[in-house]
């Protein structure tokens, strides 16, 4: 009862209410969006493709919320975005310029996003003209039956050129729909976008896997199925929470006739800093091989064959990148020397450990030690699940990665709610005994 108190509490508070509202205004004009086909394309040809081909192909239409298969607006998705935001991170480890950028505050951050947002339609526009030759290779396509259908109706360049346009612009609305959601709505919006695109892949699974039993559901499977389900989620929950505490010391100092410090504290390091940045990161990068293929690059249309098997070469180049983006991400977001500096100023240091360079190494090979563990689970977590569907036949994308970007946004959505609640003296949304919002204490 103390649940339902908590949800009940959301409706008493007027901001939030907009906020959620806002938010879910948005989910409906993007879910709206995905089924606006791009003009010259045929939707029951591409549907029949999608539905043929899985791994890469699968998981990009899984990212798009059905987009790809009915070759909508949204086709792109919200991955133009990701990769441009991935290749601002590695400008700031080369170009001292978006490194200045990045420590001039707020000014510095918009200067940043609006570098993204160009990167990201310059991209969309290089992705849109790749999709375009690709769907050009794709006429001509066995849709069963002995029969043959073309997916463009009339290839050529003003197809091509119409194609670009629409996909590009589809990729900046979403964009702009992404950042209306964060500041207005609750959560983040590109986060919120991408979940609503794999929840909404839920109902179509549970149903093919329905036809493909011919009704006939196998309890044994499903139940299984769910235990793996419910024990992944267990996991993921478990290390999105779990912290490193190192404890500091406060130096003990005296103003006039009043002593100041002398607490004990904690320094909290997430096991997994990166979140669910790696798997999104990796993803977008695994996807690109396709589009380079449209444009007869040598090796990479058996580069891009490989990774649309969906075998066990794509789940091992997976969980590298993944491991890779984990340290690197890491890496780029979490700086040992300035929070070495930071404690410092405050007159606090970490018991047995000199002040400064000591204490900036310390902190690295902790922050080292628990990302090699957080970067196993998160290969782990994304791997198991698709071989898990694999084994068991199961007709729709059964991913680890959509499963850590759900929870991850599901509990990011629950605190910024709970925060509101918490801030006008309602109890949040587990009730007055527990809260997932750390250091507070029941009245």
């Amino acid at each position: 009862m103390a649940v339902v108190g908590g949800f009940s509490n959301v409706t008493k508070v007027p901001e939030l209410r907009r906020r959620i509202g806002f938010t879910l205004m948005i989910l409906a004009i993007y879910r709206v969006g995905v089924f606006i086909t791009t003009p010259g394309v045929d939707r029951s040809v591409m549907r029949a493709v999608v539905g043929s081909q899985s791994g890469l192909l699968g998981l990009f239409n899984l990212f798009s919320g059905g987009a790809v298969a009915n070759l909508s607006l949204f086709a792109l998705g919200i991955m133009p975005y990701v990769s441009a935001s991935i290749i601002m991170q590695l400008l700031g480890l080369v170009s001292k310029q978006v490194e200045e950028l990045r420590k001039e505050g707020e000014t510095g951050r918009r200067k940043l996003e609006q570098w993204t947002r160009y990167g990201a339609v310059a991209l969309s526009i290089f992705q849109s003209f790749g999709v375009a030759m690709w769907l050009e290779g794709l006429n001509d396509q066995d849709v069963g039956g002995g029969r043959f259908a073309d997916v463009v109706g009339n290839p050529g360049w003003a197809f091509r050129i119409l194609t670009i346009l629409t996909l590009t612009t589809g990729h900046a609305l979403l964009m702009w729909m992404g950042e209306q959601a964060t500041d207005r709505g609750i959560g983040n919006g590109t986060s919120m976008i991408i979940l609503a695109s794999i929840v909404s892949g839920i109902p179509g699974g549970v149903a093919n896997y329905w036809s493909a039993n011919a009704g006939d559901v196998q309890l044994l499977t499903v139940v299984m199925l769910l235990s793996i389900l419910l024990g992944c989620v267990a996991i993921v929950v478990f290390f999105e929470r779990a912290q490193r505490q190192i404890p500091i010391q406060y130096a003990r100092r005296q103003v006039g006739r009043r002593v100041y410090g002398g607490q004990t504290a904690h320094l909290p390091l997430k096991v997994n800093m990166a979140s669910m940045i790696p798997p999104i990161f990796a993803s977008s990068l695994l996807m690109f091989p396709a589009t380079l293929a449209n444009f007869n690059l040598p090796g990479m249309s058996t580069f891009s064959a490989i990774l649309n098997r969906g075998d066990w070469a794509f789940n091992v180049l997976f969980a590298v990148l993944i491991i890779f983006f984990s340290f690197f991400y890491t890496s780029v977001t979490f700086n040992p020397v300035d929070v070495a500096d930071n404690l410092k100023k405050q007159q606090a240091n970490i018991p047995g450990i000199r002040p400064g360079r000591h204490t900036a190494e310390y902190i690295d090979r902790v922050v080292t030690r628990i990302t090699v563990g957080g970067s196993i689970y998160l290969a782990a977590i994304c791997i198991i699940p698709s071989m898990v569907s694999q084994v068991f036949h199961v007709p729709f994308q059964f991913g680890g990665t959509s499963l850590i970007i759900v929870v991850g946004v599901a509990l990011e959505t629950t605190n910024q709610i709970e925060a509101h609640l918490i801030t006008r003296s309602y109890e949040g949304l587990t009730g007055p005994q527990t809260t997932r919002l750390s250091g507070r204490r029941p009245a």
